[in-house]
C-alpha cells in the first residue's frame, strides 16, 4: 500500500484529531485572554523572585487551562520524575500508604519508593502498594477491598503505559474509576502523572475528579519549544502542601527566579494543542505502516489515542534496534550518530534511545526508546508537524523488514 492510500485510509482519524485540537485551541486561548497575559510576564527575574509576575501568572494559567484552583509551573522542575516525586513527597507523611491502581509506576521512580538510606520514601515510613490493571481497565473489586481496609493518602494513577503493552489510560476511565473511590475514601488524594496525555482528549484529569495531575514541559504541554520544567495543577489544598516540598514550609511559592525569561514557556503552551495534535496523527501513520507489514501497533490505528506514544511490538531484538536507528537517522539533529543499547539511569535492562532533538530528550519531537528485553516494543512517540513522521513513514514502508 502507498503511503497516498494509508492517508486517504486514517481521514476519518485525521478529522476527529482535529475536532479535539480546535477545542483545546480554544480553551488554551481563552485561559491566556483570562490571564490578562501580556509581554511584561515574558521577561526574566533574579535572586528571591519576589513579585515574580511571569511565574505568577504562568502559574494561574495552567491551572486555567486544566480546570484546576492552582498550580506550580516552573523550570526548576527538571523532568517528569522530578515532578512526580516532588509532589508525592509534598502530599505524604510518614505512616501513609501510596495506592497505584494501574500497576507499576516507571522505572525511573523505583529510588523514589524504595531507595535504601536515599531518602526514599520507604525511608521516611510511607508504604507503597499496587493493583494491577485488569484487561486494560482498572479493577475495580481489588480498588474496593483495599481502600476499605486500608484507607491510602495518595491514589495514583500514570495514564500512559510506560515500558508495558497496555493501552494508555483514556479521560471516561479516570472519570469513573476516581468518582468511585472517593466515594470510598473522601479524603484521599487523587493524582496522575499525566505525561504524554495533555491535550490527546477534550478533557485532562483535573477536570474530571483528580486533585493533583502532574507532568514535563518537554512533552505535550511545552509545545516543542519549552527548554526544561515540569508542572503541577490541582486543588489548592493539595498545591499549598506540594509547594512547601517545593521550596520550604516558611516560603511555598512566594519564591523563585528564573532570569532567561519565561516567553518559551507562554508560547510553547498556546502552541501545544496542534503540536499535539501533530504527534498524534504522526503516530497513526507510523502504526498503520507498520500493520500493513504485519506487526502489532498498540494502540490499533482502529482504536482512539490517550496519549501520543504508539507501541510497535516487533518481537525480535535485531529489528526493535533497527527501527530505532532510522528514527534517529531522519532526526533534523544528530541524524549521523547510531543510538545502541546502554545502561541508562533509573531503568534495570539497557535501554536504546532515538532523540535528535532541539531540546535534549524532548520526547514531542519525533523519538523513539525501549528496553532491550522481550517483546522487544519499539515506543515511538512525538514529531512536531505531521510531515516529518510522514517521511519516517516513507522510510519504514520501503527499507524496513
Amino acid at each position: 500500500m502507498e503511503i497516498k492510500m494509508i492517508e486517504e485510509a486514517l481521514l476519518s482519524n485525521f478529522n476527529e484529531i482535529d475536532k479535539v485540537c480546535f477545542i483545546n485551541q480554544k480553551k488554551v486561548l481563552k485561559a491566556f485572554q483570562s490571564c490578562k497575559v501580556d509581554s511584561s510576564m515574558f521577561s526574566g527575574t533574579t535572586g528571591y523572585g519576589y513579585d515574580d509576575k511571569g511565574r505568577e501568572t504562568l502559574c494561574k494559567l495552567y491551572a486555567n487551562v486544566f480546570g484546576a484552583e492552582e498550580a506550580i509551573v516552573s523550570p526548576l522542575l527538571t523532568c517528569g520524575t522530578h515532578t512526580i516525586s516532588t509532589a508525592l513527597y509534598g502530599l505524604l507523611r510518614p505512616g501513609d500508604t501510596l495506592l497505584s491502581i494501574s500497576g507499576d509506576l516507571y522505572d525511573t521512580l523505583s529510588e523514589t519508593l524504595f531507595g535504601k538510606g536515599n531518602g526514599s520514601l520507604e525511608d521516611f515510613g510511607i508504604k507503597y502498594e499496587k493493583i494491577d490493571l485488569l484487561d486494560d481497565d482498572f479493577n475495580y473489586d481489588e480498588i474496593e477491598k483495599f481502600v476499605k481496609n486500608i484507607a491510602p493518602k495518595v491514589v495514583f494513577v500514570q495514564r500512559s503505559r510506560g515500558y508495558s503493552t497496555r493501552k494508555a489510560l483514556n479521560i471516561q476511565q479516570m472519570q469513573k474509576v476516581f468518582s468511585f473511590v472517593k466515594n470510598l475514601s473522601p479524603d484521599c488524594f487523587i493524582m496522575v502523572d499525566n505525561c504524554y496525555g495533555e491535550f490527546v482528549e477534550d478533557k485532562e484529569p483535573s477536570e474530571v475528579g483528580a486533585d493533583v495531575i502532574v507532568g514535563s514541559l518537554i512533552k505535550n504541554p511545552g509545545g516543542g519549544i519549552a527548554p526544561t520544567g515540569g508542572y503541577i495543577v490541582g486543588s489548592h489544598k493539595a498545591i499549598s502542601l506540594i509547594s512547601k516540598r517545593f521550596t520550604c514550609p516558611s516560603l511555598g511559592l512566594e519564591v523563585g527566579s528564573y532570569e532567561f525569561g519565561y516567553r518559551l514557556f507562554y508560547q510553547g503552551l498556546f502552541l501545544a494543542p496542534h503540536v499535539v495534535a501533530q504527534s498524534i496523527k504522526g503516530a497513526l501513520i507510523i502504526a498503520k505502516v507498520m500493520e500493513e507489514k504485519g506487526y502489532k501497533a498498540i494502540p490499533s490505528t482502529n482504536q482512539k489515542s490517550s496519549d501520543i506514544i504508539t507501541s510497535i511490538i516487533l518481537n525480535d531484538e535485531k529489528k526493535l534496534i533497527k527501527f530505532v536507528q532510522m528514527i534517529q537517522k531522519f532526526s533534523p539533529v544528530d541524524s549521523f550518530v547510531t543510538p545502541m543499547p546502554w545502561d541508562m539511569p533509573g531503568y534495570e535492562d539497557k535501554v536504546i534511545m532515538a532523540a535528535g532533538t532541539f531540546v535534549g530528550g524532548a520526547s514531542i519531537e519525533l523519538s523513539c526508546d525501549s528496553p532491550i528485553k522481550p517483546p522487544f516494543v519499539a515506543y515511538f512517540q512525538g514529531a512536531l508537524t505531521y510531515e516529518h513522521a510522514k517521511v519516517v513513514a516513507e522510510e519504514l514502508m520501503l527499507n524496513f523488514d
